[in-house]
């Protein structure tokens, strides 16, 4: 640890984590402001918020592999973190990957066996031994290889050769193995981010196992919400625009399921939209008492020689009044219209298709699939997709999932098989890795360049809510992959296609857009196609299902 860091990190032993007013900036944008909270022994915190809001910064901070700007973090020397990109070296091969993992573990079997040879007469000798014992004891030497072979087996690694390099694995199984290695390390306190991705729905199963079972303090980002609801013991919710007046609040902790995070944020919206409307109400009523009241008060017929003096009198009490009520109106204007919470997001939805296609004409399928087959990656026997199709697509790893959808784009020519499109048919693709063929441009030109400079005028870009203002012109290709998926599913959503092909559409989603998206996807206004693993978008899936297996 550097000596310059040390006011800024506590590395010692701590069966806990402990975070104080943690900043962090990255030129003129902030990341984390005033973050604060701690996560107890055997406590499983999942970190949540939206894309950009600094998960993967503040476990790298807690880590120590980076530095804030401000603040002070507690935690045990043994603190472990998983990468979302794996860091390797060129020349390691698996098994020098887990042997790193497992270095203490064979030192104290090392210390054991000398220690034990070298027994003799003296106290010395009996004590290195007696020590060596509790410290093998206490790290269960005796069963790590058997705990090595179940950890590999259980994320599905054991049927890959321990001595075949990493950079000749699929960056999926990189990733699994960087897991193995650092369960297998058992550090006092897991730091995780993204750890279900690349994991099938049994290496999920045995993650949240070993996760429930762990001594020590666990904090994981994810957007698996399935994961969250399973593994998490409560949530802390990086987003600090919860109010909707925009100022920062650190960090939310919720006590509770994933399943009651969002019921509370359902409600919190709810509330959100009723301060919004009534407040506009207000406003309104504000200033037509600021604007209006004043001019027209009606002081009735002319004073009379005999009342002059009574009519005077109530005159300077009515206009008294008067001004003290369009003062007072103007004062809770202007706070209000300084301090009023803003309007709520809109939530995602489509526009309509536009007519005048042939391709939603009644009577046929818009596409149907027969006995496609390419060599080693897809076998399809029989898909139709009709106008309103609501297609799930299922399957392991390697069973085809996204060349099926590639297929239907037309992008891939299937070895043997037919597919027949119907005239007119539109459609688009939201794959799992977005590739813009001109990087250097930005989401906006991007966006007027597929709608129409007109269309792109009556429906801006950041009016989606998926694009923010700040990262509307710069080029997309120095966009984050989050970021680039939401610019996009924009540019499909201003111009619905009569197919809609969803590739793994949850993936590098926030959750609150990941959710939003499934719900609007629910009323599209044409055939809907989608891939995907998410567990929890499969358990409330109550459409067609189409299930692939691997070839």
């Amino acid at each position: 640890m550097h000596t310059q860091s040390l006011h800024k990190h506590t590395a010692a032993t701590f069966d806990h984590l402990r975070l104080d007013g943690i900043s962090r900036s990255f030129g003129d944008r902030r990341v984390l402001t005033n973050v604060g909270f701690s996560v107890p022994r055997g406590a499983r915190i999942g970190l949540i918020g939206e894309n950009g809001a600094g998960k993967s910064t503040l476990l790298r901070i807690i880590a120590g592999v980076d530095e804030p700007d401000s603040g002070t973090v507690a935690r045990s020397a043994r603190t472990g973190l998983l990468w979302q990109e794996v860091p390797r070296d060129a020349d390691d091969t698996v098994d020098d990957l887990i042997e790193r993992a497992l270095v203490e573990f064979r030192l104290a079997e090392h210390e054991l066996t000398d220690a034990a040879e070298k027994l003799g007469s003296s106290a010395s000798d009996s004590e290195r031994y007696a020590a060596a014992l509790e410290n093998a004891e206490r790290l269960d030497v005796w069963a790590i290889d058997a705990r090595r072979d179940r950890v590999l087996a259980g994320l599905g690694l054991d049927s890959i050769p321990r001595q075949r390099r990493l950079d000749a694995v699929s960056g999926g199984q990189r990733s699994r193995f960087a897991l193995a290695a650092l369960l297998l390390e058992r550090p006092d306190a897991l730091l995780l981010d993204e750890p279900t991705n690349h994991l099938d729905d049994s290496a999920v199963s045995f993650l949240r196992d070993e996760l429930t079972g762990w001594n020590g303090p666990v904090l994981f980002a994810s957007h698996d919400r399935a994961f969250l609801d399973e593994a998490a013991t409560a949530l802390i919710d990086l987003d600090a625009g919860r109010s909707g007046r925009g100022e920062s609040h650190g960090v939310t902790v919720f006590g509770g399921s994933f399943t009651e995070y969002l019921d509370a944020k359902q409600a919190e919206r709810e509330r959100w939209e009723q301060q919004f409307a009534a407040e506009q109400d207000e406003l309104k009523q504000l200033k037509l008492t600021v604007d209006v009241t004043a001019r027209h008060v009606n002081h009735g017929r002319g004073p009379t020689d005999n009342d002059k003096f009574i009519t005077k009198f109530k005159r300077a009490r009515t206009d008294g009044a008067i001004s003290r009520r369009v003062k007072d109106a103007r004062g809770r204007l202007d706070d209000l219209r300084e301090n009023h919470v803003r309007k709520p997001p809109t939530l995602l939805s489509f526009t309509g298709i536009p007519t005048g296609s042939h391709a939603r004409g009644e009577g046929t399928a818009l596409l149907a699939v027969r006995d496609v087959c390419i060599r080693g990656r897809l076998r399809a026997d029989r898909v139709t997709i009709e106008p309103q199709t609501q297609l799930l697509v299922t399957g392991p790893n390697g069973a085809g999932k996204s060349t099926l959808l590639h297929v239907m784009a037309g992008d891939l020519r299937p070895d043997r098989g037919n597919v027949a499109r119907r005239r007119g048919l539109r459609v688009q693709l939201l794959e799992q890795d977005v590739r813009f063929a001109k990087p250097d441009a930005s989401a906006r030109q991007l966006y007027e360049k597929a709608l129409g400079e007109k269309r792109a005028g009556q429906v801006p870009l950041t009016s989606l809510g998926l694009v923010a203002p700040r990262d509307a012109d710069r080029p997309v290709g120095s966009l984050s992959v989050g970021q680039q998926r939401r610019v996009a599913l924009a540019l499909i959503i201003a111009k619905p296609p009569h197919l809609f092909l969803l590739d793994e559409p949850t993936n590098h989603l926030s959750l609150s857009l990941a959710t939003e998206l499934e719900h609007a996807l629910g009323s599209y206004p044409g055939a809907v196609v989608i891939a995907s693993h998410d567990r929890w978008l499969r358990r409330r899936w109550n459409e067609e299902e189409f299930a692939l297996t691997a070839e």
